[in-house]
């Protein structure tokens, strides 16, 4: 039994998830092995899916779910579905299957998941480009545009190089030590998951509205369990047309913080935490420390 499961959802990403997974790969991933981990990747009822075949080639410890005949426009219920299936005592979160993740991630996460009784796991995110990409698409930033910034540095060999060329999501823009609103990589004890029911299915959106804050506010301010932030490790999000990442529209947030006060009963607030922090932080990684 691996100790942890990361879940990560994709949907219509044949771009981008092979860049991902490539990314969770023991060929990629630093002191770690396949026996530490397995790498659950759910098809969200994509028209064209990754398939088996493709998700398979990424090492032995990838496994592939179609969920195209019970898929539904908002990841939640595919999140919830491959946690059934997890077979680690922990879980880890990809609720975009476009995000890049920095190579010392899986083995930072499961060593801060021993620092604490029952802690929550949380990484920053970065999109790649100059700007969040809802504005640098303004300025004509393409995904072709975005190949080519990729390939120029290297990332396969050093993915901490992609911090040289990515800007602060909007839901970490204070860096490090400011506020987090959500967490694009989370991880926790299964039985943590479980207890807190998963992730809302009542976020029914397409992009799953503010599931993902709502979870990881519900997962910091669970039973007062310690928040572990992961210093110098980050996840970097791929341009691809995401409804919440690069299509924002005021309607968007409007019907999404509209459902949220449905839900909850209350505007969403980012969650009030004095987070401990772990990791090692690589140079190219430095200049965010001194936000």
């Amino acid at each position: 039994m691996a100790l942890l499961s990361i879940i990560v959802v994709v949907f219509n990403m044949k771009r981008e998830a092979p860049r991902t997974l490539f990314s969770l790969s023991t060929q990629y991933q630093r002191s770690v092995s396949e026996s530490d981990y397995e790498v659950i990747v759910v098809e969200n009822g994509s028209s064209e899916p990754l398939g088996a075949e493709k998700v398979q080639s990424f090492g032995n410890n990838f496994h592939y779910i179609n969920l195209q005949e019970r898929s539904q426009p908002s990841p939640c219920k595919a999140i919830n579905y491959a946690c059934l299936k997890a077979s680690g005592e922990c879980v880890g979160i990809l609720i975009d299957g476009a995000r890049i993740v920095s190579p010392g991630l899986v083995h930072a996460a499961i060593n801060a998941l021993k620092i604490a009784p029952s802690p929550v796991v949380a990484t920053l995110a970065w999109h790649l480009g100059p700007e969040h990409q809802s504005i640098s698409i303004k300025h004509g930033y393409t995904q072709e545009v975005e190949d080519l910034l990729i390939a120029s540095v290297n990332w396969e060999v050093d993915g901490y190089n992609l911090f040289t060329i990515s800007a602060l999501a909007a839901s970490n823009a204070q860096g490090y030590f400011g506020t987090l609103f959500e967490s694009t990589a989370i991880f926790m004890e299964k039985s943590k998951y479980d207890r807190l029911g998963g992730y809302d299915e009542g976020f029914d959106l397409a992009g799953g509205g503010l599931a993902n804050l709502d979870f990881y506010k519900r997962a910091c301010e669970y039973d007062n369990d310690e928040l572990i932030i992961l210093l110098g490790e980050g996840t970097f999000h791929q341009l691809h047309g995401g409804i919440s990442s690069n299509t924002k529209t005021p309607d968007y947030f409007e019907n999404a913080s509209r459902q949220y006060f449905q839900l909850r009963g209350n505007p969403f607030t980012p969650p009030r935490k004095n987070p401990l922090y772990y990791g090692h932080v690589a140079s190219q990684a430095s200049r965010w420390i001194s936000l």
